[in-house]
């Protein structure tokens, strides 16, 4: 068993700085998150590359607000300067559901308890620190920041903000994943650049005044201008029209410098680094992280995201599906950073050490499972590439999608003598996973991929998400059609009763997503319920900054084509489109017969509400044994209700 000392964590007390014997700290990190020392979470994976550089870091968690604010001067004044995150989740989306109801726990704080972040966590706190230490630079960075960088659309106050530079007053942003750019930053600052001088760093932002000083010339740069936060204040289409160009520009190898105009200031966007190598996204995993909370939580309670993801291990960053709701891309990149395989059995090795390893890895994944050391095959054709997806509306034909790389992988995991089973938790492409839509790729070494997934690596269900079914909704998704997730479903049946596995699928959707009428969901509902199921894994959108959809319910505009688009946005359109999922509810079926009567769609009414329950004996075994969520077929799910406790609470 290996035991920790108090000094295997950064430090978060001057008691701890101490016992370092440091006498002061170059960089104080400030986040909203509970530290846990664990390379999943981002504030930990900072403070652990910038110890790395050989300097004194300390992190000060989730810093209290509503006293005389003493979390914030306690630790004294950094040498070189203050960083600060919101954490790894929007500080929005961890406090708020997307009806705007405040949640009840917050996942990143002991024991789940709400109320140790505040709402715009970074702007917050940046604020706090330009007022007690003026004097001293304020770098912000995180999911808040970087998906904030411009002028950007926040839901939860429903009004369009500026960039995150001017309402945290910070001195400097770094966007997407910080390795690279905190490299660049401390060497220049180690070699006594002030940090005032810091204007052209890769993957950075920062706010200029004209009046006082000069927009630094890279010449192998070109820049690009978009229109000012006071036009997109004026002009709903001219918010949008941004929209492409930040996109496009954010998935390029070799991106433009963005230039945008708030009030007498300059935004000065820098075109990011190049996807990190191998050795490099190595590098940041191998870093000495404990895997653990730090030990003064350990009275407090579980920190709930830990516990979910304590024994699991990250294989890749970045997605190349640029889905139009997703905000992955915008802040891991399109392009794939795979780890080696040995970087991630040297990982396996730790977790299955730890004193309370069972010998189940909870997951092998990314933030898409199956794209694990895929990449253009040419790569002089990912150079030019402006597209924000590589698999929308087909799959590129430069890209290699072969699964085998990953395959071998799982089966390399499992041959660790202490474990017992790897799980995949992680999203699956299904789509990816059908040469019907696949074109380019070996059937035969699809099939062994799912296989091997559905044989080995499934607790029991398999998460895909077909995300609707109606394929104008799809289209502006940048998801396939719902024939591929049929397709997909039959091969997954075949192996299923091949193998004798009794797996079940289960697939996400969502409602009120921009282009999504009443009839789309009806129909939804109407489809998936031929197919013998009722749904439960469902979600309303909810719009964070940075994406398509985002810009169209805002604008009402496609930002790619400025065409006019219609988006469910009042509270009763998002409930009623909510609504559809649960057409089985005795609450909701008068409504429904109501609804589609007014719309004359008589044929989905005799699906969802049938005089009588034939369909259901119609239905093969085979059909509808293993598939959405907890939908098992209803004549089981009845007799497994009967069986249930009274005073057992259902799911949502």
């Amino acid at each position: 068993m290996e035991m920790h000392k108090l000094s295997d964590w950064l430090p978060t007390t001057n008691k701890e700085v101490k016992i370092r014997g440091w006498e002061e700290l170059d960089v104080i990190l400030f986040s909203g998150d509970a530290y846990v020392d664990h390379p999943s979470f981002g504030p930990a994976v900072i403070g652990r590359i910038l110890e790395s550089y050989g300097l004194r870091v300390a992190i000060v968690a989730q810093p209290s607000v509503h006293d005389n604010l003493q979390d914030f001067t306690k630790m004294g004044t950094p040498k070189l300067f203050f960083a600060v995150t919101g954490g790894c989740m929007d500080p929005m989306v961890s406090n708020y559901t997307a009806s705007k109801r405040r949640r009840d726990n917050d996942a990143y704080t002991p024991n789940g308890d709400k109320g140790f972040r505040p709402d715009y966590a970074t702007s917050v706190y940046s604020k706090i620190l330009k007022e007690k230490f003026p004097d001293t630079p304020v770098l912000i960075g995180g999911i808040e920041a970087s998906l904030r960088r411009v002028t950007h659309y926040d839901y939860w106050s429903d009004k369009l903000l500026p960039t995150i530079l001017e309402t945290s007053k910070a001195d400097m942003l770094v966007y997407g994943m910080g390795e690279q750019p905190l490299r660049e930053i401390v060497e220049l600052l180690q070699k006594g650049v002030p940090f005032s001088s810091l204007k052209n760093i890769k993957q950075t932002a920062v706010l200029i005044d004209q009046k006082q000083e000069k927009v630094p010339v890279v010449n192998e740069w070109e820049d690009v201008t978009i229109n000012s936060h006071e036009a997109c204040l004026k002009d709903k289409k001219t918010f949008a029209s941004n929209f492409k160009v930040i996109e496009q520009e954010s998935n390029k190898l070799r991106a433009r410098r963005i230039f945008q105009k708030v009030g007498e200031q300059t935004l000065v966007i820098n075109p990011p680094y190049p996807t990190m190598t191998e050795a490099e996204i190595d590098a940041s995993f191998d870093l000495p992280f404990t895997r653990l909370p730090h030990p003064k939580y350990n009275k407090r309670g579980p920190i709930p995201a830990f516990e979910m993801i304590k024994f699991s291990i990250n294989i890749h960053r970045g997605c190349f599906g640029g889905c139009s709701f997703c905000t992955i891309s915008a802040h891991q990149g399109k392009f794939i950073a795979s780890r080696s395989q040995e970087s991630i059995l040297k990982e396996v090795d730790k977790v299955a050490s730890m004193p309370d390893f069972k010998g189940y890895l909870s997951d092998i994944g990314g933030p898409s499972a199956n794209m694990y050391q895929m990449k253009g095959k040419v790569q002089s054709i990912c150079d030019k590439c402006v597209a924000p997806s590589c698999i929308s509306p087909v799959i590129c034909s430069n890209l290699d999608t072969s699964h085998k790389p990953l395959t071998e992988l799982y089966q390399a995991v499992d041959k660790h003598p202490k474990v017992k089973k790897s799980f995949v938790s992680s999203g699956i492409r299904h789509d990816m996973l059908v040469p019907e839509f696949n074109k380019n790729a070996d059937p035969k070494e699809l099939d062994a991929f799912t296989e091997e997934v559905m044989t080995n690596h499934v607790s029991g269900r398999l998460k895909v998400a077909p995300e609707h079914t109606s394929d104008p909704v799809l289209k502006l998704m940048r998801k396939p059609s719902f024939t591929y997730f049929h397709k997909f479903k039959e091969r997954f049946d075949r192996i299923n009763l091949k193998k004798k596995l009794n797996l079940q699928l289960i697939p996400y959707f969502i409602s009120s997503h921009p282009a999504s009428e009443v009839e789309d969901m009806a129909n939804l509902a109407a489809e998936t319920k031929n197919m013998g199921f009722q749904l439960e894994q469902v979600q309303g959108f909810t719009p964070t900054p940075m994406t398509v959809a985002t810009v169209i319910y805002y604008s009402g505009y496609h930002p790619y084509t400025l065409k006019p688009t219609k988006t469910p946005k009042t509270k009763k359109e998002r409930e009623d489109q909510h609504r559809f999922f649960f057409w089985y509810k005795k609450e909701n079926k008068d409504w429904i017969r109501n609804t589609l009567n007014k719309v004359g769609r008589q044929d989905l009414l005799k699906v969802l509400l049938p005089d009588n329950n034939s369909w259901k004996q119609n239905k093969k075994a085979t059909e509808t044994k293993n598939t959405f969520d907890d939908a098992v077929p209803f004549n089981r799910r009845k007799k497994k209700a009967a069986r249930a406790p009274l005073n057992k609470k259902k799911r949502r």
